[in-house]
């Protein structure tokens, strides 16, 4: 259908954009190369921190993501797939998991 390559593509880049700001938090770990729309990341280099971020972003209720297991260590999944996603709403989401993973003690 027309435009699907466009959804595609957008949804690709924006995961990259997930990835490029994540990764310049200190403490968050970027897990896998994005060719997709995809991003694991991993919080401090600890299972019980990235359980604990994933819980805080549920929580807070600006975005979801999900955990996974990644190569058997805990993971952070982060999935682009609505056409309705916007850099506006990476950078909020963004902000959102860095906060949460700063504030928890």
């Amino acid at each position: 259908r027309d435009g699907i390559a466009g959804i595609v593509s957008r949804c690709c880049s924006l995961a990259r954009r997930f990835s490029a700001e994540l990764g310049a938090v200190p403490g968050v770990e970027v897990l896998n190369d994005v060719v997709l729309n995809q991003v694991l990341v991993r919080f401090d280099e600890s299972d019980e921190r990235t359980r604990a971020v994933i819980d805080g972003v549920q929580a807070d209720g600006t975005c979801w993501m999900s955990g996974t297991v990644w190569h058997g260590r805990a993971a952070m999944r982060i999935s682009v797939s609505n056409w309705m996603t916007t850099e506006a709403d990476v950078d909020r989401s963004v902000e959102a998991i860095a906060r949460i993973h700063r504030d928890l003690v």
